[in-house]
């Protein structure tokens, strides 16, 4: 069965590097623009709205809701083009790109945050052509002959993948005293570790990002992609956020802060560009808004 499922897999990104990117890019955004709404993710699509925008009118945070899953399936189609994808190509411009050649140039390296913005495989894409030596966290698929074809996917425009063992720490930290800098995603849920506020909410962050900048005495560097027309994409590399002071736990929950606030800000800006599927707040903002009457 796995061996059928990779199959299927591959001739789908056949078929997407076969219609070209704008091809690719619209046939994944249609068709989930399609799907997505009929599934039960769109309950929580529709509830995460209302938790982060809960002045916005109904109506629009319906609109809002349907145009997201369009989003996300131009995200994923464009998985199989990525190598087309990049700044060399023409399709993405980058704003701030002389604060990655500094990390490049200085031979020291950073921790580079964002979120699940837009198309975030970008950002990646232009790290690499920054020439930033990095390491990129992610989760492996369940089935392996899969896993190796997103990888090899992503191996086309120089992207080095690990998926982590528990938290990845260790070869976070491993990476970083080899001189690589590391990247990492904290908009994600997370059933425990310090509680932040994202949203005018209560969350649940990894630690991970602000404790290895403190660590290894650097900066987490944050990164945006907003999503432009005719599948065209601008990444900006923001102003490092400092993880300073004598109280080390302080200062990692003033850093975490302050990264989730970074995503936060990020989403105000552009939030059909936003990764609604997923649970992000804990449970009990769930159950408040269900006992609001939310429908």
């Amino acid at each position: 069965m796995w061996r059928l499922e990779a199959a299927a897999f591959q001739a789908l990104f056949g078929f997407l590097r076969l219609i070209g990117v704008e091809g690719a890019s619209a046939f994944g955004g249609g068709l989930l623009r399609w799907l997505g709404p009929l599934t039960g993710t769109h309950k929580t699509v529709r509830r995460n709205l209302a938790i982060a925008f809960p002045d916005m009118d109904a109506a629009e945070r319906d609109r809002l809701a349907i145009d997201q899953w369009e989003q996300t399936g131009r995200t994923f189609a464009e998985l199989a083009v990525m190598d087309r994808l990049t700044p060399e190509g023409g399709r993405v411009e980058v704003v701030g790109l002389e604060r990655l050649h500094a990390v490049r140039d200085s031979g020291r390296p950073v921790v580079l945050i964002s979120g699940h913005l837009a198309n975030f495989e970008v950002m990646a894409a232009v790290i690499m052509a920054a020439g930033v030596p990095c390491q990129v966290t992610y989760r492996a698929a369940n089935n392996p002959y899969v896993d190796a074809l997103i990888r090899k996917s992503r191996e086309r425009y120089g992207i080095r993948l690990f998926a982590p063992k528990g938290d990845g720490t260790r070869e976070l930290m491993a990476g970083m005293k080899r001189g690589d800098s590391i990247a990492l995603l904290v908009d994600q849920k997370y059933n425990q570790g310090p509680e932040v506020e994202f949203f005018g909410q209560p969350v649940n962050a990894s630690p991970g990002a602000a404790r290895l900048a403190l660590k290894f005495g650097t900066v987490m560097l944050p990164l945006s992609v907003v999503r432009l027309p005719g599948v065209r994409f601008r990444v900006t590399a923001h102003e490092p956020i400092a993880v300073t002071g004598d109280d080390k736990g302080q200062a990692v929950l003033e850093g975490i802060q302050a990264a989730n606030r970074f995503v936060e800000d990020r989403v105000r800006e552009a939030p059909v560009d936003w990764f609604w599927v997923h649970k992000r707040w804990p449970d009990a903002v769930y159950r408040a808004l269900i006992e609001s009457d939310f429908r």
